[in-house]
C-alpha cells in the first residue's frame, strides 16, 4: 500500500475542502487516515465499524484491549455515542470543547467492542483543529482515532513522524504542519459518581475542578499499572512514548539530580548516552549528548518539543537515557506523566545531602 499525503499548506479554501473530501471518502470506504489535531496526530477510521477498528490496531501494532478515543465534531455526536450524558459532561463540554479534553461515559451499543476495548464505556472528545473538524463532518461518522504512531513509540507531532512509523500501513495522511500543544488530551472518567483523572494534559485538574468540583486522581498515574487490570483509557496499561534505549528519570533537589545524572553518565560510552534537560541546566552536563527541551519558564513550549526529543534518542542510537523530572501542578504534570510512561516508571530519587 502506498500512503497518500495531502498537504494543507498554501491551499485555497476550495483545494482544502477537496483534499478533506477525498480523505473523508477513504474513511467512508473503510480506510484509515492520519490527521492533525491540536494535541498530536490521530489515526482515524469509522468508529462504528469493528473491522476498521481492527485495522487501526493492526497498523499501530496496538493491543486490542486498549480503547480508542472517538472524535466528534458537534454535541449531537456526543449523544449518538454516549448512553448517559451527565450534567458534568455537559458543563465540561461547554467550557472546554472543542479542545483537548476527553470524557469517558457509558457507551451506546452502536459502538462495537472493538472500538471501546470491550468496555461498556466510550472515551470521546471534540478536537479544535480545523482540519480534524472538517474531516469528521465530511466523513459523516464519529471517528475513532488513537495517536498515529507505532504502539509504544513517541506520539507524532508532525506528519513526518506519522510517515516514519506508518508509511505503507495506512491509506493517507493529512499534513497540517506541526501541532500546537504536543501532548495528548486530558482524560476524565465521568462514568461513576466521582470524576477520576486518568490522564493529565493541557486541561489541568484544577481547571476541571473549577467546573465540576472535587475529582480523584487515578493511582496508576504515579505508581504504574498492576497486571490483570483492564485499561479504561488509552495508554494506561502499557509502556508508551518510549524510545528504544533504556530510560531512567532522576528526581529530587536540582543540584543532587545533576550530580547523580553526571555520575550515571560516566558509567557509559559518551556516544551511547544522553541527558534530557532544560535551558536552566544544560551546561551542567558533560560526557554525553545533552538534549534540551526548552525552558521551565515556558511549559507549553516544553510539551510541544517532548515527543520530538524522545524520537531523537532513536535517531542518535542512544542506549542510555537520563531525564530530569518535570513535576508541577500545571502542564508539568502532563509532561512528567509522559516521561514516566516512556521510562516504564523507572525513577531514581535522590535526597538532599546534609
Amino acid at each position: 500500500m502506498k500512503t497518500k499525503v495531502f498537504s494543507m499548506k498554501e491551499l485555497t479554501e476550495q483545494q482544502e475542502r477537496d483534499a478533506i473530501d477525498t480523505c473523508a471518502a477513504i474513511i467512508k470506504k473503510g480506510g484509515i487516515v492520519a490527521f492533525p489535531t491540536e494535541t498530536v496526530y490521530g489515526l482515524g477510521g469509522n468508529s462504528l465499524d469493528a473491522a476498521v477498528s481492527n485495522r487501526i490496531y493492526a497498523a499501530k501494532g496496538r493491543p486490542s484491549d486498549n480503547p480508542l478515543i472517538v472524535h466528534i465534531c458537534d454535541m449531537k455526536g456526543l449523544y449518538e455515542v454516549a448512553e448517559e450524558v451527565t450534567d458534568a459532561a455537559i458543563k465540561l463540554a461547554e467550557r472546554f470543547w472543542p479542545g483537548p479534553l476527553t470524557m469517558i461515559l457509558k457507551k451506546k451499543n452502536v459502538l462495537p467492542d472493538e472500538t471501546t476495548g470491550g468496555l461498556d464505556t466510550v472515551a470521546v472528545r471534540m478536537p479544535s483543529h480545523k482540519n480534524a473538524l472538517m474531516l469528521i463532518k465530511a466523513s459523516g461518522v464519529p471517528i475513532a482515532a488513537p495517536s498515529a504512531n507505532s504502539s509504544g513509540k513517541p506520539s507524532p507531532t508532525k506528519a513526518e513522524h506519522v510517515l516514519e512509523d506508518l508509511a505503507g500501513k495506512i491509506d493517507a495522511v493529512i499534513d497540517g504542519g506541526a501541532v500546537d500543544i504536543g501532548l495528548e488530551s486530558t482524560i476524565i472518567d465521568l462514568s461513576s459518581d466521582v470524576p477520576v483523572l486518568l490522564r493529565p494534559g493541557f486541561i489541568t485538574a484544577d481547571m476541571i475542578k473549577e467546573v465540576v468540583g472535587d475529582i480523584e486522581r487515578d493511582p496508576t498515574l504515579d505508581e504504574g499499572v498492576c497486571g490483570g487490570m483492564k485499561p479504561k483509557a488509552p495508554g494506561m496499561m502499557y509502556r508508551h512514548y518510549a524510545p528504544n534505549g533504556d530510560m531512567v528519570i532522576v528526581s529530587g533537589d536540582t543540584d543532587n539530580v545533576i550530580e547523580k545524572i553526571n555520575e550515571l553518565v560516566s558509567e557509559h560510552n559518551p556516544w551511547e548516552t544522553a541527558v534530557i534537560t532544560t535551558e536552566e541546566n544544560k551546561d551542567a552536563y558533560s560526557g554525553c549528548r545533552v538534549v534540551c527541551m526548552g525552558t521551565r519558564q515556558d511549559e507549553q513550549s516544553m510539551a510541544r518539543q517532548l515527543y520530538s526529543v524522545l524520537r531523537s534518542m532513536d535517531e542518535y542510537n542512544i542506549k542510555y537515557i537520563y531525564a530530569e523530572s518535570f513535576k508541577s501542578d500545571k502542564l508539568g504534570d502532563a509532561i512528567m506523566n509522559r516521561l514516566l510512561k516512556a521510562a516504564g516508571h523507572k525513577v531514581i530519587y535522590v535526597e538532599r545531602r546534609y
